[in-house]
């Protein structure tokens, strides 16, 4: 299992969704591995989620069925809460 966090630029806060994502990963028992991309590097292929803002997610190509869309990228438990529904599919 891959997680792409992603935005705009692929810096700042895509890497901090990233160092989230593996807190609550940790927390639920999931293992994944997990990276950071900007936008225009997030192919479909390139992982089997991908996590992102609402701000730049209709700009996104990927597949509706392997994205988690944030509405706050500050949000632990948004975060948590998304990505243990997304688990429990």
């Amino acid at each position: 299992m891959k997680i792409m966090a992603v935005c705009g630029s692929g810096l700042g806060s895509s890497f901090m969704v990233e160092m989230n994502i593996k807190k609550v990963l940790k927390k639920i028992g999931v293992e994944a591995e997990v990276e950071h991309s900007d936008l225009a590097s997030a192919l479909p292929g390139a992982a089997d989620v991908f996590v992102m803002g609402k701000d730049i997610a209709e700009s996104a190509t990927i597949p509706a069925d392997k994205l988690i869309v944030l509405d706050s990228i500050i949000s632990m438990p948004e975060l948590e809460e998304k990505l243990t529904d997304y688990f429990k599919k």
